[in-house]
């Protein structure tokens, strides 16, 4: 089970904090460092100091860390062209020698949008552009060094793009598509992605959400096209504690009013964690994402990674 540590910076954190808590997540073995791609908090607190660049901050993370696979989940194909897009991860990618990921969704949260001005389509139209930002992104990076790329869609046209820069890592960086959507979600997963992550359900949901993209994987023909299986992941929330009254503080956050759907965290002990990332495994899921709220808790981060980590096969 490989073991990441995704986090929300817009609920309140700096650069600086994100820096330290990278950092920590590198030293104490876990094997990445993810974070959302939002603009504003999901509830009524501002999220102090305000919102960090998803992409401004992993750039710089790049330099600043030299193992962990530093990503998204995810950029919202509503706040960044997709041309431009490729070039900003291509060059993380090569900042950080080959550990990016590209965490990528149609976008859902429409304050943040009115908020700063974004356009939001309605979500026909939100998949229908990530469909196509799928499509030129991989196209891009997929384009043979010396050959142009020419795209004709409904909402992007490139003419003779250059395809420049490369990513360090070829085709290109690991794409991951998610959700709980039944229909679209597991298509494009299953067309472009290279891992399907089910974010922050129980484990019979993501179960069921894996069957759905296992199916459309199969009628599309993807491993015919010699394309290896999707990696199967799991998002999951987690308050972990040495007692109940710890496990409880840290749970506290989970029950103040959020835009956020309904999640089904672990909240509790070490061993309740490692019995639910082994439900998770049994399904089939070959990655989690462990989501932890608080920057400056770093002792939680620690605990996991001293009493989890070392009981999970293939953890690093």
């Amino acid at each position: 089970m490989r073991v990441s540590v995704f986090t929300e910076p817009h609920r309140g954190a700096s650069y600086d904090d994100q820096l330290r808590f990278a950092r920590r997540v590198e030293e104490t073995g876990y094997e990445g460092f993810f974070r959302a791609d939002h603009y504003r908090a999901m509830g009524d607190e501002p999220g102090l100091p305000g919102p960090t660049d998803a992409w401004l901050t992993l750039a710089a993370l790049a330099r600043e860390t030299s193992r962990i696979r530093l990503g998204t989940l995810v950029t919202s194909a509503t706040f960044r062209l997709p041309g431009p897009l490729a070039v900003m991860v291509a060059q993380v990618d090569q900042m950080s020698g080959g550990r990016v990921e590209l965490g990528i969704g149609a976008g859902w949260y429409e304050r943040e949008h009115t908020a700063y001005g974004i356009p939001f389509p309605a979500v026909g139209e939100r998949f229908d552009r990530l469909a196509e930002q799928l499509e030129i992104v991989t196209g891009l990076w997929r384009t043979p060094p010396g050959e142009t790329y020419t795209f004709k869609g409904e909402y992007h046209q490139l003419v003779d793009a250059p395809a420049l820069p490369k990513p360090v890592q070829r085709p290109g960086p690991p794409v991951i598509v998610g959700g709980r959507g039944p229909r679209r979600t597991p298509e494009l997963a299953a067309r472009y992605a290279d891992e399907f992550n089910m974010p922050f359900k129980s484990v019979t949901e993501t179960a069921a959400a894996y069957r759905r993209v296992r199916e459309v994987s199969e009628r599309i023909g993807r491993a015919d096209s010699g394309r290896a299986p999707l990696v199967l992941s799991a998002g999951v929330v987690v308050a972990i504690g040495r007692t109940d009254a710890e496990a409880q503080r840290r749970a506290a956050p989970l029950h103040v009013k959020s835009a956020l759907p309904p999640e089904d965290p672990v909240v509790g002990s070490p061993a309740q964690l490692v019995d639910r990332l082994g439900e998770f495994a049994a399904i089939g899921a070959g990655r989690v994402h462990l989501r932890l709220i608080d920057f400056d808790d770093l002792d939680h981060l620690e605990l996991i990674a001293a009493e989890v980590l070392p009981q999970l096969d293939g953890a690093r």
